[in-house]
């Protein structure tokens, strides 16, 4: 594990409200129980669990979205967030949200991502990277790397950020997240993912949402095939997507597909083991992806909700499929390459790797 966190890594599918650390929830949720707004007593032992049954975990989230009303709370779980990722040497994160409009707290969805926007500049303990355009010299811009590169450590994260289409909304509510991020690409915005309950809402109603993402060149990530769903599964592959999370509902023609197209797969072990999406570790399609040389990206998904961490999910993968540490290493370099940030952060990640290969002696 020592080994593990050693390693630079690259994590391409967390969710920022489903990576909250426990201490933190516990804090929001005695507040709110103080405050008569929730029974403290009805949550308290399934924040204080580490392998929570799949009933808890729903249960955990639905007490996330209680809590992530306000902007002071969103600037500081985010803060927090890329602090923990950081601590595990993720030397290049993409946190994905969906954009929370709250009209009770003068919540916007623009103001929402404003608040995440501050937990990154308000990080002091590493060097945070959040420039995307780099050749811009606007003033608003420039004051925003001066707030965002301030940090007291000799480390360094690059954090990007995706916005996240939730199923349960409308088409229009799709399009008006994929306006936003477009307006928000000088400020890190680098891509549109969907995401939500996959038993809800229809492909075709996001379908131009996201072609508009596409064609304003927006990377798009899609969280596909979590339930049996053949047809909507193939339309996902056809429609290309830049890669797509999970996978674990495919039948033989789907896999061929996916094969053929190459299409990058963001694998989350932990998160479909606890949410007995696939029934054990052992049969995960991770092993069948890695033996063909497809590409994949080990992630946590909720680091928080799940009790895990991005070494973690690299040690389960090394204990149960034999990967050594060349191996592990040659995986998480890899991920460089199905980045949504632009070349220049490619380069200065493959610096990174040349640099880590030596001090670790692979």
């Amino acid at each position: 594990m020592e080994w593990c966190v050693s390693m630079p890594k690259i994590e391409l599918h967390a969710h920022l409200n489903g990576s909250i650390r426990d201490s933190t929830l516990l804090e929001l949720a005695r507040d709110l129980g103080e405050k008569g707004a929730i029974v403290f007593s009805d949550v308290e032992h399934v924040i204080l669990k580490n392998d929570r049954s799949l009933s808890e975990v729903f249960k955990l989230f639905d007490l996330i979205h209680i809590l992530t009303t306000d902007h002071k709370t969103v600037t500081r779980i985010t803060k927090e967030v890329i602090e923990d990722f950081a601590a595990d040497n993720v030397v290049y994160l993409e946190l994905r949200t969906t954009p929370k409009r709250n009209d009770s707290k003068g919540m916007s969805k623009r103001s929402y991502v404003e608040a995440v926007l501050d937990g990154i500049r308000s990080v002091n303990v590493v060097e945070v990277d959040l420039s995307h355009k780099l050749n811009m010299d606007t003033s608003a811009y420039s004051h925003a790397m001066n707030d965002v590169c301030d940090g007291t450590g000799s480390k360094k994260i690059y954090v990007r950020l995706l916005l996240s289409i939730d199923r349960r909304e409308t088409a229009e509510a799709a399009m008006e997240t994929v306006k936003l991020a477009l307006e928000m690409r000088d400020f890190g915005v680098v891509g549109i993912d969907l995401s939500g309950n996959p038993s809800v809402g229809e492909w075709l109603s996001f379908f131009p949402a996201l072609e508009f993402a596409r064609k304003q060149g927006l990377p798009i990530t899609l969280h596909c095939g979590e339930v049996p769903n053949p047809d909507e599964i193939r339309a996902m592959l056809d429609f290309l997507p830049r890669r797509i999370g999970h996978a674990c509902c495919f039948g033989d023609d789907e896999w061929k597909l996916l094969k053929e197209l190459k299409i990058p797969v963001e694998i989350c072990l932990t998160s479909n083991i606890r949410t007995e999406t696939i029934a054990s570790v052992d049969v995960h399609h991770f092993a069948d992806l890695y033996e063909s040389n497809h590409p994949l990206i080990l992630c946590t998904d909720d680091a928080g909700v799940f009790s895990t961490s991005l070494s973690a999910e690299y040690m389960l993968a090394s204990s149960t499929f034999g990967l050594g540490k060349r191996d592990m290493f040659q995986l998480a370099e890899k991920a460089i390459e199905f980045i949504f940030a632009c070349d220049k952060v490619k380069r200065d990640l493959k610096m990174i790797y040349t640099t880590a290969l030596t001090e670790l002696n692979l």
